[in-house]
């Protein structure tokens, strides 16, 4: 073990205390963007996957990539229809930490959000029975929201 000690060829100065200072604020301020940024994207990326995924189930054919261009305001070519349950599926996701899951109200305003330009009564409870069809098979009778 050495008893010499070491002294740095300079003088820790107020200016060099502040300019240190500064550089790790703006490091600061660089990682908390760059944070930012990364979970920003992962968010945007988890939402395209959800509605992609939600909407492939009953049937809609776009991809990943029609779906974000849609959420980015972009055109898109595909089915009219198609285009219109991802622009209402967004909107659903923008509203969704609003509704409260036993609320009726918030239920049936889920509907119209996701049914709005898909059908004539969105957001309302049907008024007669529908059936559900597998092919040209039989069906089995369906009750409550459109």
């Amino acid at each position: 073990m050495s008893t010499h000690s070491y002294t740095p060829p300079y003088t820790v100065s107020p200016t060099i205390i502040r300019l240190v200072a500064e550089i790790a604020e703006a490091i600061g301020r660089l990682c908390a963007t760059t944070d930012t940024d990364k979970a920003l994207k992962l968010r945007r990326i988890n939402r395209i996957r959800t509605i992609r995924g939600s909407l492939a189930i009953e049937g809609n054919s776009l991809s990943e990539q029609q779906v974000g261009a849609i959420l980015e305001g972009k055109r898109v070519i595909a089915p009219p229809r198609e285009i219109q349950e991802v622009r209402n599926a967004i909107a659903a996701y923008d509203e969704f930490d609003r509704w409260r899951s036993e609320a009726e109200a918030d239920l049936l305003g889920a509907h119209q959000v996701l049914m709005d330009g898909l059908i004539d009564e969105a957001g309302v409870y049907r008024s007669a029975g529908v059936g559900v069809m597998e092919g040209r098979g039989s069906g089995h009778p369906v009750r409550g929201a459109r």
